[in-house]
């Protein structure tokens, strides 16, 4: 379980910047204990737990990249093609059989194991056959070693395969496959418990009474979650009563390592979250410069984190995957760093407030001169559904900048980068 040094997020009415809040979790909270060794397959999003050292090199011999005929440099003439009998032939698993140092050419394809002396593959459509297959002639221009894959090339014995706290991808798990490793060390999977708030939140698939209306965040938080590699419970729609909230914080936090509830968290009277959880244990924040998505609540009860997400959906999606995403790689002991932005040019025009870390939601399309350009999409509200599935991404918009001209290069990141 976690436990937050206490205090260490200060509560008051100024707005932290996102940066120094996800510095403070790196620096502050400590990666929930447990480590266990797990079969490969089962093994993708977890987070790796020890350093990987190569327990052979790959590849474990010199072998050729293509199908073609394989050939000691230092037989060939230096101003001329030349032509060589072809003296054997070797697939992929199995070895050359043959004499030591003859002078010829050998038939290879791609995987199969570069014979002894042999250094250069040239490949089979860059080459003549003459007397029916028994010689190939051998263009000039290629260079010792073209087309061999060396020993140890990729990954060299005893060295550092995959790294502690990198996610385990398909890439990942490829070179651990090749590697010869069936079984991997990882962090123990986070427990995380997810609930809504509010009278008039109501489930999918029942009755909408007057003023009633379905949730909308709990399956988008789950799906975050899990795709991040998470263990999530569902614990559903709580009704707006403090004590009622309590109790289930209470008991979530009793089996779980963090919480994540979404409505509650602003200032109305209706909002009981942040008393519920003063109620059971400590709330640290609940302003971050951030938009859409200022009102967030982070706290501890016991040795459970507690995250309360805004209420609107757009805000709920845009503070999950640039706050919350820093935090569960922090408790996992994730190697994580915020996604890459890359440029894009400006369609529209954009004022905004200074200090505050704003998400502009915009789709992109390719201009005539090959920039891509961003187009924002016509409602701003957060809670706006469809101005999440009408569009490619952010241009994100940092605390300093207040105008933003048509034209001007912006940066942008894609949704698909964020939720990785």
């Amino acid at each position: 379980m976690v436990q937050l040094t206490p205090d260490h997020l200060a509560f008051g009415e100024e707005l932290l910047r996102v940066d120094v809040l996800l510095e403070r979790f790196a620096r502050q909270i400590p990666v929930v204990a447990g480590v266990e060794t797990i079969p490969l397959r089962q093994a993708a999003r977890r987070v790796l737990a020890e350093a990987v050292l190569a327990p052979l090199p790959l590849p474990g011999f010199a072998n050729s990249a293509v199908d073609g005929y394989a050939v000691a440099m230092a037989m060939l003439a230096s101003d001329e093609d030349t032509i060589l009998p072809v003296i054997g032939r070797v697939a992929a698993g199995a070895v050359f059989v043959g004499p030591s140092g003859q002078r010829g050419a050998i038939r290879i394809f791609t995987g199969a194991p570069m014979p002894d002396g042999y250094d250069t593959v040239f490949m089979q459509e860059d080459v003549t056959l003459l007397e029916e297959g028994a010689q190939v002639r051998l263009p000039l221009g290629l260079k010792r070693g073209a087309n061999c894959r060396l020993a140890g090339e990729d990954v060299s014995q005893g060295a550092v395969a995959l790294k502690a706290g990198v996610v385990l991808g398909p890439a990942e798990l490829s070179l651990a496959s090749a590697l010869g490793l069936s079984q991997l060390p990882v962090r123990r999977s986070l427990r995380v418990a997810v609930f809504s708030t509010g009278n008039e939140v109501v489930e999918a698939g029942q009755h909408l009474e007057a003023g009633q209306l379905y949730d909308a965040n709990r399956g988008m938080l789950i799906s975050i979650l899990e795709g991040w590699g998470l263990s999530v419970t569902d614990l559903g729609i709580l009704p707006d009563e403090r004590l009622a909230i309590g109790h289930s914080l209470a008991e979530a936090a009793r089996t779980h390592d963090l919480i994540l509830t979404s409505g509650g968290v602003s200032t109305g009277e209706e909002d009981h979250v942040k008393a519920a959880l003063t109620d059971q244990g400590r709330m640290d924040l609940w302003r971050v410069g951030i938009k859409p998505g200022r009102p967030i609540v982070v706290g501890q009860l016991g040795q459970c984190l507690f995250v309360g997400l805004p209420g609107n959906p757009v805000a709920v999606f845009v503070t999950m995957t640039a706050i919350v995403r820093g935090l569960v790689a922090c408790m996992r002991g994730e190697t994580w760093a915020t996604p890459r932005h890359f440029n894009v040019r400006s369609g529209f025009n954009y004022r905004k407030k200074q200090g505050r870390l704003e998400f502009v939601r915009v789709s992109l399309s390719g201009g005539q001169d090959g920039v891509y350009e961003a187009t924002k999409h016509p409602q701003d509200g957060a809670g706006v559904i469809s101005s999440l599935t009408q569009t490619d991404g952010f241009v994100v918009l940092p605390e300093e900048s207040t105008l933003i001209h048509a034209g001007d290069p912006v940066p942008f990141v894609s949704y698909a980068a964020i939720l990785a």
